[in-house]
């Protein structure tokens, strides 16, 4: 994409965000400065070392995050080449169901990456260990692409520090019983609310009540109101806070009691 026009959609964004800001009788949600331009290549350069017990958690854009350990190993989310990191991460997983959640041109220099499908057909399988990071699937859509046996999306789930962080990617539908058994607890939870294309907002609620997360991060918002439909559904069920960066150190001492939704900042905005 060219300069100009990248500009040009980022001062289209502004213009938006600040329109809806001075706008009477503005919802609240429109108030958590969540604005993203399409197109707009979002890079997160590495911070400082992540203190022992903690991971770092930084939303790259759209249902990217990067994830950081204490041993120094990074993982991103929903890897499509453009919501990326000034370092090449040890770890990316995408899933199939759009070219921004996935890139058919990874970075070679990346040692493990995790589609959330599997090319041939069938059920993708993970489980890969690097130094304190461990990262797993569990297939979901299945059938979507007409065979029973094969699946178009993945969770999947981080384990670093005590702390179990899940990414439901672009699930379609409601999940199952043995879906959620293999989920196990979830103490952090990267939950889309588009309310379209991928689960509805009521769907969306629901994988929240039925995981039962202490955290719970929106992602897959840069849709024209579905971050103030999901808020005006979920307030009455759970604390909603905004956070002023993109990034977050999590550890298990900082987790709410119960249920609470943060809204990141994407890629620093």
């Amino acid at each position: 994409m060219k300069p100009a026009t990248i500009l040009r959609r980022s001062a289209a964004a502004l213009g938006a965000c600040l329109a809806l800001l001075s706008a009477p009788g503005v919802s609240a949600a429109c108030l958590l400065g969540m604005v993203e331009a399409p197109g707009v290549r979002l890079i997160l350069a590495s911070a400082s070392a992540v203190p022992a017990g903690n991971v770092r958690v930084s939303f790259l854009g759209h249902s990217s995050f990067l994830v950081e350990t204490p041993g120094r190993v990074s993982a991103i989310t929903d890897y499509n080449g453009l919501n990326v990191a000034s370092f090449v991460p040890d770890i990316v997983t995408m899933n199939n169901a759009h070219e921004t959640h996935y890139t058919d041109a990874p970075d070679p220099a990346i040692r493990y990456v995790l589609r959330g499908w599997k090319p041939g057909g069938g059920m993708a399988r993970h489980d890969v260990r690097v130094r304190d990071l461990r990262t797993f699937n569990v297939p979901t859509n299945i059938g979507e692409l007409g065979d029973p046996a094969s699946n178009n999306n993945s969770i999947f789930v981080f384990e670093i520090a005590g702390l179990c962080i899940a990414h439901l990617g672009h699930l379609h539908h409601d999940l199952t019983a043995a879906q959620l058994a293999r989920l196990g607890r979830v103490d952090v939870l990267f939950v889309p609310i588009d309310g379209s294309m991928t689960m509805t907002h009521e769907q969306a609620l629901n994988a929240i009540e039925k995981i039962s997360p202490r955290l719970v991060i929106p992602m897959h918002f840069g849709f024209f109101g579905a971050a103030d439909a999901f808020f005006e559904l979920a307030k009455a069920r759970w604390t909603i806070r905004a956070e002023k960066g993109s990034t977050l150190l999590i550890n298990r001492k900082m987790l709410p009691r119960s249920t609470e939704i943060r809204f990141l900042q994407a890629g620093g905005f």
